[in-house]
């Protein structure tokens, strides 16, 4: 009688559990069923709906409760038959695009992590399926993967997972787009929905954004001194870079690579004896001055370290992670870079690591949130961010500032207007995946290739892949300019010339990257006065199409020669080494020709 009563107890709760468990369904056109699924909805209600925006679908959900309060999980799920659905993109999984199963394709995003934008591709460039959400702040955890029963593509989108505020209403948007066009074309117009749903303004970078750009950190990390920045300076100044950025080291005389003496931010009067006059001094050989700053962290062996005691979102070893929900760690991170900016005649910074503004357990749920006038990270994120830029952009209006990779969602451009690929030093292949990415991402923000670094005993046609690789974003450099020998100087100064000469179109006209799953092996580039084709691997042919206009066709292969298909025959075809020097002039016809083009070299098809 006892385990009767037991196992109707059990009963009993499962049919109340299911009982309360909510679940919506909707149709559309373009994936069937969506359903939300909220386990726990509690006195929220829900509603959802879908629209059609022209030749896509918008899934629309509502959720509101009588008061104030936490809100729950939820999901949205959709799933279609995997048709003619080869490949997978996303910002962070784009280094291979490959298609997982559902059980270990997961994903996150918030305002410092990647962005909700999920495209689905043949092996043709075709879009398949594209998903976006309009959460740019809050965190969306995403399945993107393969069902292995029946071979189906799941698409999930869950919101609530990590610490929330109370909140009496919510809505998102989901966005699908079957349409059959180019893949790269569906990312960049989700992208842009996504803006214009979540009324994000980006700001507008200014000139001084889009000029190559020296780096201190892969040469110096942090053994920097201003004696040893200025004669760097002199030679890129020299060789025609616009701005540097003196990374981390400025501020302390430990080369350990830590971050325990970050959060004082004055600067090492052993490295810089005159900071501002060392200023003034790179200021006047023609280049913009940035310095770097990591937003949240403030080291242990720091002063301030006490100072914010209590107000830390997590701690480790060496450093604590500030809160932003406070308003006077605001004004104090506000207050030292306007500080800064004033005091050493700053044109802009380097603001690092936003993405650690995160906790997985949120420490003011125990205190009812005291001290705090922000309830949500991301919010207070977003609140700091935008002061940041405010305050430095009233002092000097075109303020330079950057972030990196995978910090790099649409509402940074809010506060940021030069964007780099993320960490890849000696990795062209992985530089030039990211800076694609970006550029899909990014609008008009201005998007920089991580710092190029090369080996000087190299050869010069093999140091050239580095810049090939990054010349479709805004090149930044970090090596010893002053080691590096005269052929590779002599190199350097030409593709500097040329990115500079072709500027509107490398980094501002219509840009097209083929085969995502194939790491990128052809992009293009094209305006009205001319075409730039890069191969990066070898058997891969470039269309050159009619040539109405000029059309250079860079070999990045490492090989002798590049393929390229004439749909028509070209009145002259010219070939230059990787010194920019013509070496040939070749007759072609219509149809695939093989050219032999020095490696590193290019065709000009007039």
């Amino acid at each position: 009688m006892k385990n009767y009563r037991c196992l109707l107890a059990i009963i009993t709760i499962g049919m109340w559990v299911q009982a309360i468990a909510l679940e919506r369904k909707v149709e559309s056109r373009s994936v069937g069923t969506v359903t939300l699924n909220c386990d726990s909805p509690g006195d929220w209600v829900f509603d959802m709906l879908v629209d059609n925006d022209n030749d896509k679908e918008i899934v629309t959900i509502k959720m509101s409760s009588p008061s104030p309060q936490i809100p729950p999980r939820f999901s949205v799920l959709m799933s279609v038959p995997q048709i003619d659905m080869n490949h997978l993109w996303n910002g962070r999984n784009a280094d291979r695009c490959q298609l997982r199963p559902d059980w270990s394709a997961n994903f996150r995003s918030h305002l410092a992590v990647d962005m909700p934008v999920y495209t689905f591709l043949n092996d043709n460039n075709e879009n398949r399926l594209t998903v976006v959400s309009s959460e740019p702040l809050r965190e969306v955890s995403a399945t993107m993967g393969l069902r292995e029963e029946n071979c189906m593509i799941v698409a999930n989108l869950s919101y609530f997972n990590t610490p929330e505020a109370p909140i009496e209403r919510y809505e998102t948007k989901i966005m699908l787009d079957r349409r059959p066009v180019f893949w790269s074309d569906a990312v960049r117009d989700g992208v842009e929905w996504m803006v214009r749903e979540a009324g994000i303004k980006s700001v507008d970078p200014p000139a001084e954004a889009f000029e190559p750009l020296y780096s201190s950190w892969y040469q110096f990390h942090q053994n920097v001194s201003d004696k040893a920045i200025e004669e760097e300076c002199r030679k890129a100044a020299d060789l025609g870079m616009k701005t540097i950025i003196v990374d981390d080291g400025w501020q302390t005389d430990d080369n350990n690579r830590g971050y325990a003496f970050c959060g004082d931010w004055q600067v090492s009067k052993n490295r810089f004896p005159d900071f501002p006059g060392h200023v003034k001094k790179v200021q006047e050989m023609g280049l913009k001055y940035m310095l770097w700053y990591s937003v949240p962290f403030v080291g242990k062996n720091s002063r301030n370290y006490e100072r914010f005691k209590g107000k830390y979102l997590w701690e480790d070893y060496e450093k604590g992670g500030l809160d932003p929900r406070f308003p006077e760690v605001r004004e104090w991170i506000c207050q030292t870079y306007e500080d800064a900016m004033r005091n050493y005649g700053l044109d802009g910074f380097k603001l690092d690591f936003i993405d650690s503004f995160t906790t997985s357990d949120d420490p003011a749920r125990a205190d009812n949130y005291a001290g705090r006038d922000i309830k949500t990270v991301p919010e207070a994120v977003n609140v700091l961010m935008k002061e940041v830029y405010d305050r430095l952009s009233a002092i000097k209006p075109d303020v330079l500032i950057e972030f990196r990779q995978n910090y790099v969602g649409p509402a940074i451009r809010q506060y940021g207007n030069m964007l780099r690929a993320g960490d890849c030093p000696g990795d062209m292949q992985g530089n030039r995946q990211r800076i694609a990415n970006l550029r899909l991402t990014s609008g008009q923000t201005a998007v920089h290739s991580d710092m190029l670094e090369w080996n000087p005993s190299d050869t010069p046609e093999s140091a050239a892949r580095h810049i090939f690789s990054a010349m479709f974003g805004v090149v930044q450099y970090s090596l010893m300019l002053n080691e590096l020998p005269e052929d590779h100087l002599r190199m350097l100064r030409h593709w500097m010339d040329f990115n500079n000469r072709h500027r509107v179109t490398l980094l501002e006209a219509d840009f097209r990257p083929y085969h995502p799953e194939g790491g990128y092996p052809i992009i293009e580039a094209s305006s009205e006065k001319e075409r730039i084709i890069a191969v990066y691997q070898s058997g891969h042919v470039a269309e050159a199409g009619r040539a109405k206009v000029p059309t250079y066709i860079i070999n990045a292969t490492g090989e002798g020669w590049v393929y390229v298909d004439f749909s028509e025959d070209p009145k002259a075809v010219e070939i230059f080494n990787v010194f920019g020097e013509k070496v040939s002039t070749q007759k072609a016809v219509k149809g695939i020709k093989r050219l032999e083009v020095p490696a590193s070299g290019y065709v000009l098809i007039k």
